[in-house]
């Protein structure tokens, strides 16, 4: 992965920079001036290269050393008559959040630029950037496609929806001594049953209507490399007898045809299903299972990995400026919110959020209420999708209260009494204005409905607001109507 350098003999300064970018989901090393020539030599990813300034024309001979690593300067500034492409910016004390978020991720797109040719063929760095973060199960992930790639075992990726299976074969494909060979991916579950078995192992032309041509199934397509079966639980069981027969021996036919095929392809199937329960129901072969189960990957959802978030929202932003799109940067309290979601989507679903961001608020800097109200949590963790302002709650109330008296002037005869500003005096010992104006907005609303026969859209009309606005109400005092006891 890649790292962040801090170069500085001040251990406050250190300390207090590492806190940081701890806090950021960043890996990060120090050293002093006189260890860095051969720190920085030493590591061929750096992403950043924080220096200091306490001897700024050391400073300044360090980074011209280095043309091709991004460093960015604390503390001091320049002479003023050298001009350095890789000095990304400057830094001054106090550290912002948002100069430095930002400073980074130009560091990050100068290494990515500029970094030498042979970690992006071979090195491990560049794939993993879709693995990101510094959690525990993350790392496990990582470990164990290190472990796994070199070798032909078989391999199962399990998980839920969106935690980036595919993501995880890629690696071991590209990690692997096939990464020269094609990589083949199909989603067992989005190909009907009756073609799937045209789709493995390919067909020869007549062998049903329309098979106008002899076609190659993907086990051709995948030979000398990976052939990646996605949700491989939704595959028929007629199917995973014939797949069965080529994990075993190696070889397949194509559908009407009578040749015997040899195929050079490693497996790796994943799937969001519970096979063993599968197997106990009959849904799934008990030996196919073992034979795809030789080395089985968990890839964690991100509601376990919401520590990770941080460091993936920067990813995902980088990624849109990659693709020439709007990125966005987000405050710290909007990371915080986002990290007490739960996350039902997973990755995918954070991807697509980033996006829609992007869209909806092109280069600017996000912060909690411009999320969608199902990420907006407040500081005890409580959602705020169905929740209404204490502002907005006396507003209505009052708003409401007034709607009805202009619209509805008070009788004689009157069921409703409507308290005016002239009908009550303030208590010596004050009053609580929240709980008073709430009980009272209960108070008008059950008196409309029962005035109603307890028919919303009237009752609405009546309390001079939207009947989407009153059931919302209703949900949130919980007021329903009691049934009448059953004398029979």
């Amino acid at each position: 992965m890649s790292e962040i350098l801090i170069v500085s003999d001040n251990q406050d300064r250190i300390d207090t920079l590492s806190i940081i970018l701890t806090f950021l989901g960043e890996n990060s090393s120090a050293t002093n001036y006189q260890d860095c020539i051969n720190k920085i030599s030493s590591k061929d990813v750096l992403s950043a290269i924080l220096i200091d300034g306490e001897m700024p024309e050391l400073a300044e001979d360090i980074i011209q050393q280095f043309p091709d690593r991004p460093f960015i300067n604390i503390g001091f500034q320049l002479s003023g008559d050298k001009e350095f492409k890789n000095l990304i910016g400057s830094l001054f004390e106090p550290i912002t959040y948002p100069s430095f978020t930002e400073l980074l991720r130009k560091s990050e797109d100068y290494f990515t630029a500029n970094r030498p040719i042979s970690t992006l063929v071979s090195g491990k760095t560049k794939l993993f950037r879709s693995l990101v973060g510094n959690s525990r199960g993350i790392t496990e992930v990582r470990d164990l496609i290190e472990q796994v790639a070199p070798v032909e075992a078989n391999v199962l990726v399990l998980g839920e929806s969106g935690t980036g299976k595919e993501v995880i074969a890629r690696n071991i494909h590209y990690m692997s001594k096939r990464r020269k060979g094609p990589f083949v991916p199909v989603n067992c579950g989005a190909i009907p049953g009756e073609l799937l078995e045209s789709e493995l192992f390919g067909h020869e032309k007549g062998a049903f209507t329309g098979a106008i041509s002899a076609r190659k199934g993907r086990f051709e397509l995948a030979e000398g490399g990976t052939l990646f079966l996605d949700e491989i639980g939704d595959m028929p069981l007629q199917m995973q007898v014939k797949l069965l027969r080529v994990l075993q021996e190696r070889i397949f036919e194509r559908v009407g045809g009578n040749k015997t095929m040899q195929c050079d392809v490693r497996i790796v199937a994943a799937t969001h299903r519970n096979l063993e329960s599968m197997i106990a129901e009959g849904k799934f072969r008990e030996d196919l299972f073992y034979r795809l189960n030789v080395f089985p990957i968990e890839s964690p959802a991100l509601r376990e990995r919401a520590q990770d978030i941080p460091l993936l929202l920067q990813e995902l932003a980088s990624r849109l400026e990659g693709a020439r799109q709007a990125s966005v940067k987000f405050t710290q309290n909007a990371m915080k919110s986002l990290m007490l979601h739960d996350w039902p989507g997973n990755v995918r679903e954070l991807s697509n959020l980033v996006e829609r961001l992007s869209i909806l608020h092109p280069s600017k800097v996000i912060d909690t209420q411009h999320l969608p109200h199902k990420y907006q949590y407040d500081e005890e963790g409580n959602s705020q999708e169905h929740a209404v302002p204490n502002d907005a709650n006396e507003r209505d109330a009052i708003n409401a209260m007034f709607r009805y008296a202009e619209n509805n002037p008070l009788s004689s005869d009157s069921d409703i009494s409507q308290p005016m500003a002239t009908d009550t005096e303030l208590p010596s010992d004050g009053v609580n204005l929240k709980e008073y104006l709430s009980d009272l907005e209960i108070s008008l609303i059950k008196q409309a409905l029962d005035k109603q026969d307890w028919v919303v859209a009237r009752a609405a009309d009546q309390l001079g607001m939207r009947r989407t606005t009153l059931v919302e109400k209703m949900r949130k005092y919980d007021i329903n109507r009691q049934k009448e006891p059953d004398n029979g």
